[in-house]
């Protein structure tokens, strides 16, 4: 039966067609004027001087590594409750993820693990801001500047958030933003790096392309076809960027929406028994990606995907969110990592329900996945 209530939706308008239409009439699909107004509004959001518009998230993650020095035989410590990407970058440029585990109420990394887990090979922190929610960032960069190491952000779920009033993607030496579909804004697929570091920015434009030198202004420099670095393919097309833009433009709307969603969920559920609703501290302003409750302590995995499956035969989109990357076939054949070792993320990744998230969610359909998810509960809480 198909999914009425998806999990996700993008928000797009008539705005970002116009653009689009302006991109493929101009000729120009490519390292244009759209990329730099696109990169130009990413960074001053984030409260940054520089962005680097990138193919994906992953891309951003991987090139910003690379820029800074990251390699074999460095450690870089992350979270094991996140979306596999965050730490394949680690391993991609050939460095050891290290993970800690997670503070049960951001679900972000505990600020206490980070600080035991530096040994003399640790290089660097790379923090996610899970599901939106920019909490203990300042404590990861006090801590990063305390060891000597460099912090990076990655915000890709987190554009507009802010801690203290400061926006996510200032806190880190570097950040990175992902703009998949279902994130708060969306290019399609795309990415963004941002930083106040001018040497780092332009190592990052020119690994994006291809390796090729780089003007004093950050503009590719020499012959098209002269390369001074091992790089990538990693550009953000024009078409891409003009989505970007309107996305951008209509920011405030957006955020706005999908705030509005999260809070009317909030309202509705949090007094459904044997489910737990997003903490929020009060110096965080969260930017939603996604909206995920969980089942209280005691149920399972197993129990928890029956009432997915049960979700999605009622025509209600879900998912859990995330596996913990640590237990993943891959990881656990790379690194040795086991169940049990970080019992935080592990106890609450197989309690996660992803619920149907977005700004146009109305509020029959709010009601409507609340009701159902209750009823479905109720249901396997009696089958106990």
């Amino acid at each position: 039966m198909s999914q009425i209530i998806p999990l996700s939706k993008p928000d797009l308008s008539s705005l970002e067609e116009s653009l689009v239409l302006e991109v493929l009439r101009s000729g120009r699909l490519s390292i244009g004027p759209m990329q730099e107004r696109f990169e130009a509004q990413v960074a001053s959001a984030a409260g940054c001087r520089h962005g680097v518009a990138v193919n994906s998230g992953t891309s951003g993650l991987h090139l910003a590594l690379l820029a800074l020095g990251i390699g074999p035989g460095d450690e870089v410590i992350t979270t094991p409750f996140s979306f596999i990407a965050s730490a394949n970058c680690i391993a991609y440029v050939g460095a050891r993820p290290v993970f800690v585990d997670i503070c049960p109420k951001s679900l972000n990394m505990d600020p206490g693990a980070v600080e035991a887990a530096i040994t003399s090979r640790t290089k660097a922190i790379l923090a996610v801001e899970t599901f939106g929610n920019p909490a203990h960032m300042d404590t990861y960069a006090r801590i990063a500047a305390r060891h000597e190491l460099i912090l990076v952000e990655d915000c890709c779920e987190a554009l507009g958030a802010t801690l203290g009033g400061r926006p996510a993607g200032s806190f880190g030496r570097v950040g990175v933003f992902g703009f998949y579909p279902n994130k708060q804004i969306t290019t399609g697929e795309g990415g963004m790096i941002v930083t106040d570091d001018q040497r780092l920015a332009d190592i990052c434009r020119s690994l994006r392309n291809q390796g090729r030198p780089l003007g004093q202004a950050g503009a590719a420099a020499g012959s098209w076809l002269e390369h001074d670095r091992l790089g990538f393919n990693f550009r953000m097309d024009e078409l891409s960027a003009a989505v970007g833009v309107g996305q951008m433009e209509r920011f405030g709307e957006i955020v706005r929406r999908r705030r509005e969603v999260a809070e009317r969920y909030m309202h509705r559920l949090m007094g459904v028994s044997d489910l737990i609703v997003p903490t929020i501290e009060p110096n965080v302003e969260p930017s939603w990606f996604i909206f995920v409750v969980r089942l209280s302590t005691g149920y399972t995995d197993v129990e928890r995907d029956r009432v997915i499956a049960s979700l999605r035969r009622h025509d209600v989109g879900s998912a859990p969110y995330f596996p913990c990357i640590h237990l993943q076939p891959l990881y656990r054949n790379m690194y040795g990592y086991r169940s049990g070792m970080f019992p935080i993320a592990e106890a609450v990744s197989q309690r996660t329900i992803a619920l149907p998230f977005y700004g146009s969610l109305s509020e029959r359909e709010i009601q409507a996945v609340a009701h159902t998810l209750e009823v479905m509960i109720a249901r396997e809480h009696l089958s106990r």
